[in-house]
């Protein structure tokens, strides 16, 4: 049952920053979207708040730099792999039930995790956890969009969301560097087994449950093909990055990746009731939107994971200043989001999406200036103005993908929108985790990876900018 307000206009959701007049929330909302709002912030924590740490775990628990990599992954398969799955399952057999069920195993996970024992008990703790995001990140936006009704609370309830879920990773770092430095790696991990707790605990007195009342049959070859491409594709990526492609395992895991997720496009453009609409994806501003979304969220998380190995490994920073360098990037990222819709407002979303990803370009570009020595400044006044221009292209793409569809289409396209961001956050540490690893220095394969990062996220602004204009 949706929560009632003053006002339930039908124009499609628009960025709650530009409202002109900024609707009430009741007591009941107000918890209903603190639950789900920080359950989307604990899973953004979860890509980021290990990430100061890693060098740190990999001496305690034996993992090589390469092997650092799999603590990001093994997180990723899962997440990345089942978050279309679980979306759909959600919607045909409650979404409630199996949000709470997420919050319960990422809960457990994280406490295995905190209490990891070796690596491999450790790797099967952020697998699991992983596959709880992958079930808390879509019913949680489906609970929040059926919840609150179309028009200005809706707006304020995703404007809400989005700015937790963009600042939920910049925080992580932060955190993940005091907590270090402080009590360990392993309260990292802790921190998430507390929080999933505090949400666990309120959520299921105030979540009403909720599902599709046409109950459609679930599309079993679309989910397998798109499960089973993004786990083999990721997996092919992450053993790469360890030990090249020359292995069997890599070469046939790869090719089964491309092949399962080419099927997918076929079986959905023949299915009932697909799990991803093909003819909405047809849409230019559905597509370059998407594709910006999918390029600024992978390559500024990847950029931000290679910059963490940089200052440590390379520098010598402790996780305290790692964490503080980061932090600085929060605060210009919190200055971004209150500036960006006033952008927005003037010069358009597709503009202000297309300058984002060329700034973001431009700004991680200028990393290429740091040394094997010295480039602390350098790392934090690049990386803070890239994050600026990256939550800019965030509000603008979702703003794009969403401008001009049908009221009865916005679920769909809104779904489309939280997909790019959890796979863009999935798969772009494991693609460009090869180029990191596989250079001859730690600090060669940093200068390789920012520059494929400058050059991606110029290409995607041409493009964008091109597909744009046509539409």
């Amino acid at each position: 049952m949706a929560i009632e307000s003053p006002s339930t206009s039908a124009a499609p959701a628009a960025s709650p920053a530009v409202a002109s007049v900024p609707p009430q929330l009741s007591g009941r909302a107000r918890l209903v979207l603190f639950v789900l709002c920080a359950a989307q912030f604990m899973v953004a924590l979860d890509f980021s708040v290990l990430n100061v740490a890693l060098p740190v775990l990999g001496k305690d628990l034996g993992l090589s730099t390469t092997g650092l990599q799999w603590a990001i992954t093994a997180f990723a398969l899962p997440s990345g792999g089942f978050l279309l799955l679980f979306g759909r399952i959600a919607d045909l057999y409650g979404r409630r039930r199996l949000f709470l069920a997420g919050l319960a195993v990422f809960g457990a996970s994280s406490l295995l995790a905190t209490l990891a024992w070796d690596p491999a008990s450790f790797l099967a703790g952020r697998a699991l956890q992983g596959l709880g995001a992958a079930v808390i990140v879509p019913t949680g936006m489906s609970l929040l969009t059926t919840t609150f009704p179309e028009g200005p609370l809706r707006d304020r309830a995703l404007g809400i969301s989005g700015t937790l879920l963009s600042l939920g990773f910049t925080v992580g770092m932060v955190a993940g560097g005091v907590l270090t430095e402080t009590l360990g790696w392993r309260s990292t991990m802790g921190l998430l087994a507390l929080a999933s707790a505090v949400v666990l605990v309120p959520a299921p007195k105030v979540l009403e449950e909720s599902r599709t009342t046409d109950r459609p049959r679930l599309d079993v070859p679309g989910a397998v093909s798109v499960t089973g491409g993004l786990l083999a594709l990721i997996y092919a990526l992450s053993t790469a990055a360890e030990r090249g492609f020359g292995g069997a395992d890599v070469l046939v895991t790869l090719v089964l990746g491309v092949t399962l997720l080419a099927a997918f496009v076929v079986v959905e453009s023949r299915s009932a009731a697909p799990l991803v609409s093909l003819p909405m994806l047809r849409r230019r501003t559905v597509a370059f939107g998407n594709l910006g979304g999918l390029l600024t969220f992978s390559m500024m998380s990847t950029v931000v994971f290679v910059l963490t190995l940089y200052l440590q490994e390379v520098l010598d920073l402790s996780p305290f200043a790692t964490g503080l360098v980061f932090g600085v990037q929060g605060v210009l990222s919190v200055v971004a989001g209150m500036y960006a819709p006033k952008v927005i407002g003037r010069i358009g979303a597709r503009r202000t999406l297309v300058l984002s990803l060329l700034g973001q370009g431009l700004f991680i570009g200028a990393l290429l200036g740091l040394g094997a020595e010295s480039g602390v400044w350098l790392a934090t006044a690049a990386v803070s103005l890239a994050s600026m221009c990256h939550l800019g292209a965030i509000i603008a793409y979702g703003l794009t993908v969403t401008s001009g569809i049908p009221n009865e289409q916005q679920g769909l396209a809104t779904g489309l929108v939280t997909t790019t961001q959890q796979v863009g956050l999935t798969v772009g540490i494991p693609l460009l985790g090869v180029l990191a690893t596989t250079q001859e220095t730690l600090f060669d394969g940093v200068r390789t990876v920012v520059a494929v990062a400058a050059a991606v996220l110029l290409a995607a602004g041409a493009a964008v900018a091109a597909g744009l204009r046509r539409s």
